[in-house]
C-alpha cells in the first residue's frame, strides 16, 4: 500500500503548520496521541515536524528512532483532517537555535524533554 499523501498542497500545509499548536501522531501499532510540535522553516529541519518527548514532557508510546508513524494535521477552522501523512521518526540532536525554538513552542509549561524526533512530512 502506498504511503498516505497530503490532501492539501504544500503551501496550505505550510500555512496551517506554522500556526498549529498540535498534531496527531500515531506510531504504527500504537494509539494516536495529540502532541505539540514545531514546524521549523529553516534547514536542516524545514519540511519536517519536530516532536520533543520524554523527561517530564509528552510521552508518545512507540515513537522511537526509525519508527514508522502516521501524522494527522487538522484544519484549525473546521477540525477536519487536512492531511494524513506517513512518516519515519528520526532521532535528532537539535542545535542551539532549534532548542530555543522548541522552548518557545512549548506554550503551557516549562519544557523538559529527553529526546527530539524529526518527522519528515514533505
Amino acid at each position: 500500500m502506498p504511503p498516505a499523501q497530503p490532501t492539501a498542497g504544500k503551501a496550505q500545509l505550510d500555512a496551517v503548520l506554522r500556526k498549529a499548536a498540535a498534531v496527531w501522531v500515531q506510531p504504527i501499532g500504537f494509539a494516536s496521541r495529540l502532541v505539540w510540535a514545531l514546524w521549523p522553516s529553516r534547514a536542516p529541519y524545514a519540511g519536517s515536524l519536530l516532536v520533543a518527548t520524554g523527561g517530564t514532557d509528552q510521552d508518545v508510546e512507540g515513537l522511537s528512532d526509525g519508527a514508522a508513524c502516521n501524522v494527522v494535521i487538522a484544519a484549525a477552522d473546521s477540525r477536519s483532517r487536512l492531511a494524513e501523512i506517513d512518516c519515519v521518526a528520526q532521532l535528532v540532536e537539535p542545535d542551539e537555535a532549534t532548542t530555543v525554538a522548541l522552548t518557545a513552542a512549548r506554550r503551557n509549561a516549562r519544557p523538559n524533554w529527553a529526546t527530539v524526533y524529526q518527522l519528515r512530512l514533505v
